[in-house]
């Protein structure tokens, strides 16, 4: 009999097993069943020193009667079996039981007689012992994630049966390989690099996915998530390092798929253009899905018009994108219309209006195809997968979207045929939405340009140049206008508004309010009368519209500037209603804006406008503009800001010099102020004054007498001599007699005539009555009242103009043509 008294040697790290020599409790049993070997774990396990032990057979003292038939179920198994394993309860020497682990081997002895050799450990020891040991067996032989063990020289030393589907190899071939075995160059080096730096550092990789390409599969590219940890021994030393590899390409797809929708849903339509939506796609399509990508629109979709039912073509190229970028440059460039031969891939998809997958043999390189023949010999052999997807919106096909793979070694999946979908639906409401806001704001500016004036008229008073931008088309067209109006006299209106808002409801208004301008300005209206009727009628306008919703009816407003230019006597009367005041150049350069009596903007009513008068030198420049050339831009419109560009506008008209065109003035202010688009329309009017020359203008005051009319034509047919009009000395004098003869009984005070040569001969004949004269056919009984009527049958135009001294009546008359001189006989 000996005791069994081994040192235990303890470790810091990892679980143990509880049946090693060190730390289980062993004991040696004779072929009776007495105690023979009594280990000092054993003593430390139930209590009982080695003196009491040994000698002892050991269910006297070690089975509680209780467990006495459970103890013999045990021991006849294991005499049948020469040994057993298992937990039997076992009585502690305090009495209470111990469920005890124990291992029992039969152990012959000479002279033939044997002893039965027992291992034990408390039961729960045992218990998680054999559970770290089924978690082990399982991680190596049920795991579906895979593992592998490394050397610290990288080769294999274990691989469990996941990682051997990975290889195609069985399990126990790949002892001693390394990773370059079974992956390309390129994932090899991340892999190791990866394993090496754990090796290295001792921290571990948690997680970390890669592709990765099997050199068994080369067509096939996985996505894998890696996790690595070092192993060490009980003492501490480096044993390898162990990773986990789970195959994580569905999941990672599915995740990848759903950010490009999120991006495709942020990117998509962002402005309502037609080219920028079609490139909009083509960038979240590339290189995520696909290698390369074309969008063509059908031919009436690219200029905005509604396309036909069941169209096929022609397709115009929106966009292209590629990876690399200069294999674009041997595709169908931007811009330019092809036709869609049949049997290609795109007359398929447009014809049957779904998806066409094309990834059969040969790839789309076999396939007929719309790009040019060079792209399909350089391209075809690595393409091998091309996806159209239609772009339908209301069910109306607008073009295709074309996706091909070339260097993704994938081919298209039903999933990726879904994401394009996906895609080509988003971006096809896009594309119609800002077709029809292309299309309406199309018929808006040809509404807004065909109301404004395509060409300013030449006018003797002054030398006009213009400057007109509309907004940008996410502002809209909006309402701003200029003219320039000839007035009887040689006079001249200069007129610049602006209808408050944008779209086609403020571009319709600027119309209506022009044609009221022109025609107030043909009754020769002061400035501010003009403006008072335009207030009213801008008033009317406003009662007219209907209530865009239940709550709140379009706001009707407008701001204008009306000035008036007289060559002869240089004066300028000019009123505005709410508008920026103009900016006045003088002939020696200063340059100030006028201080005019503001107004308030038209539609509002209640307070008068008042015209303020001024003389202007000969060569003064005039600048009448629209807010929008001094709230232009990003910049905001507060007061420091309007202040600055308006000093901006003051500098760029100034100039080097008085005599400078005004084309470059309006070159120099677009320059100093417009560098961005505007965001709202600009109307810049500049006016150089004019002087008449002396000689062509002839004034006489005449007393209201009854030889006013004969001493009026005695004058005039003095001057018509002078300047060579004898041709008209006829018609005008009847004319002269017969307005002084009016204004002798009719009017009152003093009788101005004054007569205008230019291109036309004018009459005028100025008095102090306010009494408007009536032209009217007399009948054959009356004896006067034909007076008028001769006047109209002998001119081209005539009227009457107030003034506040009283009125004025004017005639116009052509000029006779000048006739060549005969050359005189040698």
């Amino acid at each position: 009999m000996v005791t069994m008294d081994t040192p235990v040697t303890t470790f810091s790290e990892g679980p143990e097993d509880p049946f090693a020599v060190g730390s289980s409790a062993s004991a040696v049993l004779d072929d009776r069943g007495a105690v023979v070997g009594w280990s000092a774990r054993a003593e430390a396990l139930l209590g009982y020193p080695a003196e009491e032990a040994l000698g002892r057979p050991a269910a006297a003292f070690l089975v509680d009667p209780r467990d006495r038939s459970v103890v013999m179920d045990a021991v006849a198994t294991c005499v049948r079996g020469e040994g057993w394993f298992g937990v039997v309860p076992v009585r502690h020497r305090d009495g209470r039981r111990v469920d005890v682990g124990c291992r029992v081997r039969a152990v012959d002895r000479d002279g033939g007689h044997r002893e039965w050799f027992l291992v034990g450990a408390p039961a729960d020891e045992v218990v998680q012992w054999e559970t770290d040991r089924s978690v082990l067996d399982g991680l190596f032989g049920r795991s579906p994630i895979g593992l592998s063990v490394h050397a610290p020289d990288l080769t294999i030393l274990r691989v469990n049966r996941a990682i051997a589907k990975f290889s195609g190899m069985p399990v126990d071939q790949h002892r001693g390989l390394r990773t370059s075995d079974f992956l390309i160059e390129r994932d090899t080096d991340t892999v190791e690099g990866q394993l090496r730096e754990v090796l290295d550092t001792g921290r571990s990789s948690v997680f970390a996915e890669q592709p990765c390409v099997l050199r068994r599969d080369p067509g096939r590219e996985l996505v894998v998530s890696v996790s690595a940890f070092r192993l060490h021994d009980p003492a501490g030393r480096v044993l390898g390092v162990t990773q986990t590899v789970e195959d994580v390409t569905d999941r990672h797809r599915a995740r990848r798929r759903l950010a490009l929708l999120n991006e495709a849903s942020a990117s998509i339509g962002t402005t309502l253009d037609i080219a920028g939506t079609a490139r909009e796609l083509a960038q979240v399509a590339v290189p995520d899905l696909a290698d390369r990508v074309c969008v063509d629109l059908l031919e009436p979709v690219a200029r905005g018009e509604e396309p036909l039912k069941d169209m096929v073509g022609p397709l115009r190229r929106a966009a292209v994108r590629t990876v690399p970028p200069d294999v674009a440059e041997l595709m169908h460039p931007v811009g330019h219309t092809m036709d869609v031969p049949p049997g290609t891939v795109q007359a398929r998809c447009l014809a049957e209006r779904k998806p066409v997958l094309d990834a059969g043999p040969g790839g789309p390189a076999a396939s007929l195809s719309m790009e040019p023949e060079d792209t399909r010999d350089l391209l075809g052999p690595d393409t091998h997968s091309l996806l159209v997807v239609p772009l339908v919106a209301r069910g109306l096909v607008l073009g295709l979207l074309s996706l091909w793979r070339s260097r993704r070694l994938e081919p298209f999946e039903e999933d990726d045929v879904t994401l394009a979908e996906e895609f080509a639906s988003r971006a096809a409401v896009c594309i119609d939405n800002a077709r029809r806001y292309t299309q309406q704001h199309q018929a808006a500016l040809t509404l807004q340009h065909s109301l404004l004036p395509h060409t300013v008229p030449r006018h003797p008073a002054v030398d006009v140049a213009h400057l007109y931008l509309p907004a940008d088309a996410a502002a809209g067209v909006g309402g701003d206008w200029f003219d320039v109006i000839p007035l009887s006299g040689l006079r001249v209106a200069l007129v610049v508004g602006d209808v408050v808002g944008h779209g086609i409801h403020a571009a319709a208004t600027m119309g209506r309010l022009r044609a009221a301008v022109h025609t107030l300005a043909n009754l020769d209206l002061t400035p501010d009368e003009v403006l008072s009727h335009l207030d009213d009628l801008v008033d009317r306008l406003a009662a007219e519209q209907e209530p865009t919703d239940d709550l709140s009816r379009q706001v009707v407003g407008a701001t204008c500037l009306y000035a008036v230019y007289d060559p002869v006597s240089r004066g300028c009367a000019i009123a505005r209603a709410g508008h920026p005041p103009p900016a006045l150049v003088t002939p020696d350069g200063r340059v100030r804006l006028l201080d005019l009596p503001a107004g308030p903007p038209l539609g509002l009513g209640g307070l008068p406008y008042e015209s303020a008068e001024l003389e202007l030198a000969e060569g003064s420049v005039l600048a009448l503009y629209t807010d929008g050339l001094v709230q232009a831009g990003d910049r905001g419109t507060d007061e420091r800001d309007v202040d600055e560009r308006v000093a901006d506008l003051c500098t760029a008209l100034t100039g080097p010099g008085p005599d400078r065109a005004l084309e470059e003035t309006c070159g120099a202010v677009r320059e100093a102020l417009l560098y961005d688009h505007p965001t709202d329309d600009v109307a810049l009017l500049v006016a150089r004054t004019r002087v008449l020359a002396e000689e062509k203008v002839a004034t006489w005051e005449l007393p209201a007498e009854a030889t006013a009319a004969a001493r009026a034509r005695t004058l005039t047919a003095s001057r018509l001599t002078e300047w060579g009009l004898e041709e008209l000395h006829f018609t005008t004098e009847l004319i002269v007699s017969e307005l002084v003869t009016n204004a002798f009984r009719y009017g009152g005070g003093p009788i101005t005539l004054r007569l205008i040569r230019d291109r036309h001969l004018i009459c005028e004949v100025s008095d102090t009555s306010s009494t408007s004269p009536h032209l009217r056919r007399a009948r054959s009984t009356d004896e006067g009242g034909r007076g008028l009527f001769l006047v109209a049958q002998l001119t081209e135009r005539w009227g009457t103009r107030y003034t506040r001294e009283g009125k004025t009546i004017w005639t116009e008359q052509a000029l006779p043509a000048v006739r060549p001189e005969r050359s005189r006989p040698l």
